[in-house]
């Protein structure tokens, strides 16, 4: 009877694990959670039952877990939630889509170069060598 291994094909997935299979990324959130949870499970217990206070508890360590443990694309949650803050109430909702044409450019160039080369043939009229003397 032969065992296999589940290989990943792609070893930059790969994360190294700290402590208990669990990232320092993961180990990190579950502890901050566990400083939260058990506190706040002993806190809502004076004030209901024990089914009460482990609900409250789930409650307060929920977004810890998920702070840990969920990726998507390789991106962690705050990153995905940063972006999507970004993408809906930053952002403008409709976006202008402008090109730049090159003759445009050339044409803004080309009147740009005649405007200067305007004023520097006003300049050299102006003090001319004949007035200085």
């Amino acid at each position: 009877m032969a065992s296999y291994i589940a290989v990943p094909r792609d070893l930059t997935k790969v994360q190294s694990k700290v402590m208990f299979n669990l990232t320092k990324r993961q180990l990190i959130c579950f502890l901050l959670a566990a400083l939260l949870g058990v506190p706040s499970f002993f806190i809502l217990k004076r004030f209901g039952d024990t089914s009460f206070a482990a609900m409250g508890m789930m409650i307060v360590m929920m977004p810890m877990f998920f702070i840990g443990m969920y990726q998507k694309n390789g991106q962690p949650l705050e990153v995905i939630i940063s972006h999507f803050i970004r993408a809906t109430f930053i952002r403008p909702k409709i976006r202008i889509y402008k090109t730049n044409n090159y003759y445009q450019a050339l044409k803004r160039q080309a009147s740009a170069e005649k405007e200067v080369e305007k004023i520097v043939r006003k300049y050299h009229r102006v003090s001319s060598p004949a007035d200085i003397s």
